[in-house]
């Protein structure tokens, strides 16, 4: 059975879209430390009843840390609570762990 690669492709892109908005870096090892977050500041009023300010943090650009700012969010379900994407310390660098809602 020959799968299309287009198919695949299109599949792959919707479950990135499924996923919420969450930061789609998927296994970023990067051998320099990340910058200390930024102080955790809401921007603006909530747009309507129901969303959640998630606080920004540090992506890798490919060449620097790059700063992606919070935003507001609707949850996906109720009593969803959402967990900040972070930077994980390991062996010989940090390793991305993306945002997602639990």
């Amino acid at each position: 059975m020959k799968i299309n690669k287009a198919f695949l492709a299109t599949i792959a892109a919707a479950a990135i879209l499924a996923a919420d908005g969450a930061i789609a870096q998927a296994a970023v090892f990067v051998r320099t430390a990340p910058p200390p977050p930024r102080a955790m500041r809401v921007v603006g009023r909530s747009p309507g009843r129901g969303f959640v300010w998630t606080n920004g943090f540090y992506r890798w650009g490919g060449r620097r840390y790059v700063w992606t700012p919070g935003r507001w969010r609707r949850p996906p379900r109720a009593g969803a609570v959402w967990v900040s994407p972070r930077w994980r310390r390991g062996r010989g660098g940090y390793t991305f762990v993306a945002g997602r809602w639990r």
